[in-house]
């Protein structure tokens, strides 16, 4: 227990004003810069239990993206790509010319966005549940079902974010979640990528998988039978940490 608690303790973490606002990171291990990113609603303690599983080979970099966790409520409309902008200039305050990441859902699609921003900087990358393109109004009943008035049925969300007002304007601004990327956007990104999905993930149709896929120009995939929309946790987990393992050690240049 002693020595589980010493490994899960930062080395660093901090509130940095990028962009005129604020966002919170925490820094584990020594080595190769490796950045987990969260979903939306969510904060970067989802990847906590993680830490211990990459800290001996990665520097890892906790980030409670634009709107969640210790970083600043939405002042305005949510803009993927603007989350992604805040986060290339955090890694630039931090002076990384390069590095690793993981992302689930919201986060991966944060990464294509970055990837594209900054074609040189990540070296490879793996998103769960995500493609880089994604909008509220293909899921109505989403939209209907996830909201504000039933955060409280979500047990990530309580006591992952500063106030219950932030919480308020995550889910107001779920409403312009929508991103997307084309043909073209995909084969301008030249980051090692490995897709991995759920077979049965309502959220990202298997078409969009293998659309991705296509035009991904590095990129591999891991479809991962009887599984929703998050296939790096809970039983899946130990089989995804060893995956990921091997692909972020094998794909270490662009």
């Amino acid at each position: 227990m002693s020595s589980t608690c010493i490994a899960n303790q930062p080395t660093k973490a901090e509130v940095v004003n990028i962009n005129g606002k604020n966002i919170y990171y925490e820094v584990y291990g020594e080595g190769t810069p490796l950045f987990l990113l969260h979903g939306y609603t969510q904060s970067s303690e989802i990847w906590r239990d993680h830490v211990n599983d990459y800290m001996n080979e990665y520097q890892v970099y906790l980030v409670d993206l634009a709107g969640h966790g210790k970083s600043d409520a939405f002042t305005e409309t949510l803009s993927i790509k603007k989350v992604a902008e805040d986060l290339n200039m955090l890694i630039q305050h931090l002076e990384l010319d390069k590095i690793k990441a993981l992302g689930f859902s919201y986060g991966g699609d944060v990464l294509y966005q970055l990837a594209l921003i900054n074609p040189s900087l990540i070296e490879s990358m793996i998103t769960v549940g995500s493609l880089g393109s994604w909008s509220i109004k293909d899921h109505p009943e989403i939209e209907k079902s996830f909201t504000y008035e039933t955060a409280k049925d979500y047990p990530w969300i309580k006591g992952a974010h500063k106030s219950d007002e932030q919480v308020r304007i995550m889910f107001e601004q779920f409403k312009n979640y929508s991103i997307r990327l084309s043909n073209d956007d995909l084969k301008k990104i030249k980051t090692n990528v490995l897709i991995v999905a759920g077979d049965n993930d309502p959220g990202v149709p298997l078409a969009e998988v293998l659309r991705s896929r296509k035009y991904l120009l590095n990129s591999d995939l891991w479809i991962i039978p009887n599984v929703g929309h998050g296939g790096h946790d809970a039983e899946n987990k130990e089989a995804f940490v060893h995956v990921s393992k091997i692909f972020l050690t094998s794909k270490t240049s662009q």
